[in-house]
């Protein structure tokens, strides 16, 4: 499947017209349902089989963030054969009492993943987050960044390079 033809079928299955609001706080008359494209299993492949070309070479360990984040990473996971730990907003308040769930991730070179990023605010946390326990974090790789220079202005002073697998452009209007 080309990347243009992946671009269509995100669009035919998650792209959405109404009023709503996102997790920026922006309101936005259009809308990508993450969850419609990460829960069929044929567009997830080809979102990881053409995401994994974007890994940075000598990534250690998938950083996947809750909760869109986690089907993309453990997509990844498979298609690359690089470890991931599933990243939560909060620590659990049992168990292992933990963020970060999975492998260790101290003085591993990390890359952060995320389904479709506005703003670029949960990456920030999270990726701070992550730093504290001593992850080396300098790349974040997304499905969808529909936001703009904003996003990736802040995700830049904060020491990390977004790539993205699609940019609002790549999608039909």
């Amino acid at each position: 499947m080309t990347h243009q033809e992946l671009a269509q079928k995100i669009f035919d299955i998650a792209h959405l017209k109404g009023d709503f609001l996102l997790r920026s706080g922006q309101r936005s008359t259009e809308y990508f349902d993450k969850y419609r494209f990460e829960s069929n299993p044929q567009i997830l492949k080809e979102i990881a089989n053409q995401m994994v070309k974007l890994i940075p070479p000598g990534t250690e360990v998938l950083a996947a963030l809750e909760m869109g984040g986690i089907p993309v990473g453990t997509a990844l996971s498979l298609a690359s054969g690089i470890p991931c730990v599933f990243v939560r907003k909060t620590a659990k308040e049992y168990g292992t009492c933990q963020f970060a769930e999975g492998i260790e991730i101290k003085n591993k070179k990390v890359c952060v993943i995320e389904d479709v990023i506005t703003s670029g605010g949960q990456v920030l946390i999270s990726t701070a987050d992550l730093r504290k326990l001593g992850a080396q974090i300098e790349n974040v790789l997304c499905v969808i960044h529909r936001g703009g220079e904003t996003a990736e202005q802040k995700l830049k002073e904060a020491g990390l390079k977004l790539q993205p697998l699609f940019v609002r452009g790549d999608f039909p209007k």
